[in-house]
């Protein structure tokens, strides 16, 4: 069982700093220096929540299971005009191939489907990501295309509508 914790973008300056007990004190749960390698993902964050307040419940959470950070997830943001919503996640190393990366993207999609708002789950995976691609199997994730990240190059876009209160 995946639960998650908010990280606020205090919490999220000082992953950036390099203060990861900082960081965990700020967010109320001890994070692993694993989160601090990903200084770039939480700047990105932190000024997107500062810029929209409203993007903290969509944003920045720690992945915690058996009371252990295990990695982070949230989404790219609060859902688009479209009622959209792009799911991120990433497992800490040390915990990988125990199927935590499954037990994130179940609990984003069930936080998705409990928002009227949302319509579709997406995600965006480089061809090469077996074990992304593998994650999102059995979920009805269907390929609706492709995008060019800047960042990861090709990517391959796969959609999903929701069941609960966004299908409406």
């Amino acid at each position: 069982m995946i639960s998650f914790v908010p990280l606020t973008p205090a919490a999220m300056w000082a992953l950036v700093a390099g203060d990861v007990a900082r960081a965990g004190a700020l967010a109320g749960v001890a994070l692993t220096p694993w989160m601090r390698s990903e200084s770039w993902l939480w700047e990105i964050r932190a000024r997107q929540v500062e810029q929209d307040p409203a993007a903290a419940e969509w944003v920045a959470r720690a992945a915690v299971a058996d009371g252990r950070v295990v990695g982070h997830a949230g989404f790219h943001g609060p859902p688009d005009d479209e009622g959209r919503v792009e799911v991120g996640y990433s497992v800490d190393p040390a915990y990988r191939r125990r199927g935590f990366a499954k037990a994130m993207l179940a609990e984003l999609i069930r936080r998705a489907e409990g928002d009227p708002r949302v319509r579709v789950v997406r995600a965006s995976i480089r061809p090469d990501n077996e074990a992304s691609l593998a994650t999102i199997a059995g979920f009805g994730f269907v390929k609706v295309g492709e995008q060019w990240d800047e960042e990861d190059g090709l990517e391959i876009v796969y959609e999903r509508a929701v069941s609960g209160p966004g299908s409406r």
